[in-house]
């Protein structure tokens, strides 16, 4: 009976090592699947990536600089046709 028993639970850990086994695998199929489907959405979505984010925000801040500094242009150009100082000189 010992050895019956011994052959039993080793069939048994064998059947359940290959279900672990396949259940990984399966886990990672599916993981492969929606991990596709959601980028397939995300590029149908056109949705900007991360790189191209960081590259606007830099534009958009070199802008508001420029935006700035031309501002403070206009306005001593501006006192200086009027006559006045600027209130704020441009460095």
């Amino acid at each position: 009976m010992t050895q019956t028993s011994n052959r039993l639970f080793d069939e048994l850990a064998r059947l359940a090592t290959d279900a672990a086994g396949a259940a990984q695998g399966l886990r990672r199929e599916v993981e492969t699947v929606v991990r596709s489907q959601i980028e397939r959405l995300v590029q149908d979505m056109d949705v900007a990536r991360r790189e191209e984010v960081e590259v606007l925000r830099e534009m958009v801040a070199a802008a508001r600089e420029e935006n700035e500094r031309l501002a403070r242009r206009v306005a001593a150009l501006e006192a200086k046709l009027a006559g006045t100082a600027p209130a704020n000189p441009a460095p």
